[in-house]
């Protein structure tokens, strides 16, 4: 079976397109088939592999808005091997509700999609809306993005209270992987804080290692690229290599080897992976 991940947070700008983007260019890199799906109208998932799709072409948010649309048709392929996206309506409003909370499952369990990939990964927007419970009651797994600030520990909070609704009245076999914080610096005292904070309320299982703070991550995605494919040297790709890693410990999905890893980081490295570990204790 094809497993879909979904990537959310209920608070905005909290990693979640970066995350989603750089988790699919590492489990490509894998051997698994991935399709990224950029349910978020920002499109941001879709620019981080240059794909956009301009007006009346195909996009994800058809399957709501256009009877008998299959989602196979707004599939673009990407530089990055394994990796295929389906990109967002920049222009969706949301208001389109008469296809039901299954109809993003539907699509996702045909068998042109089941075929074609070993994993489907979801973008979520942070509102809530039909698309975010569309994507709640289509997954298998979701992952939790945050960056340690009062505002997005609050979006964390605000969608695991959904998301235990969800897995309680739809989705019963729904699985949290976790918490991964993002744009960690383990030397300001507030994030620092805040992990702790989330550490306490959630339990030390929930947190995964986190990503720190590279500036090459945002330049990765203005360039329309994955971090491993534009800095494969950088903290970014390093951490989000090892998030991948964690990921496979806990869940499905792998396909083949991980891929060798590049030369160790030492010498670049300003702020240890090992400093963020165990901020959360």
């Amino acid at each position: 079976m094809t497993a879909v991940l979904a990537i959310s947070n209920r608070k905005g700008g909290s990693g979640k397109s970066t995350t989603a983007v750089n988790l699919a260019a590492e489990w490509g890199a894998r051997g698994v088939r991935t399709l990224l799906v950029d349910l978020d109208t920002q499109g941001h998932a879709g620019l981080g592999y240059g794909v956009v799709a301009r007006r009346q072409e195909p996009s994800v948010h058809m399957i709501f808005t256009h009877p008998g649309f299959c989602l196979n048709e707004a599939i673009r392929s990407t530089a990055v091997e394994n990796v295929l996206v389906a990109p967002a309506d920049l222009t969706f409003d949301g208001t389109s509700r008469e296809r039901g909370i299954s109809t993003l499952n539907n699509q996702l369990r045909a068998a042109d999609i089941t075929e074609r990939f070993d994993l489907v990964i979801l973008d979520t927007p942070p509102s809530l809306d039909m698309l975010l419970i569309n994507a709640l009651a289509a997954a298998d797994a979701a992952l939790v993005p945050m960056i340690p600030h009062a505002l997005s520990t609050e979006g964390v909070r605000q969608f695991t209270r959904l998301f235990f609704r969800v897995a309680t009245s739809i989705k019963p076999d729904l699985k949290l992987l976790g918490i991964v914080p993002v744009m960690v610096n383990a030397r300001v005292n507030h994030q620092r804080s805040v992990l702790r904070e989330v550490g306490i309320e959630y339990g030390r299982g929930r947190m995964l290692d986190g990503v720190r703070m590279d500036i090459e991550l945002a330049e990765a995605f203005s360039a329309g690229l994955p971090i491993r494919a534009f800095a494969p040297f950088s903290r970014g790709a390093q951490d989000y290599r090892h998030l991948a890693d964690e990921l496979d410990d806990l869940w499905p999905p792998r396909r083949g080897a991980p891929p060798p890893d590049p030369a160790p980081l030492h010498a670049r490295m300003t702020q240890p992976l090992d400093a963020i570990r165990g901020l959360s204790q």
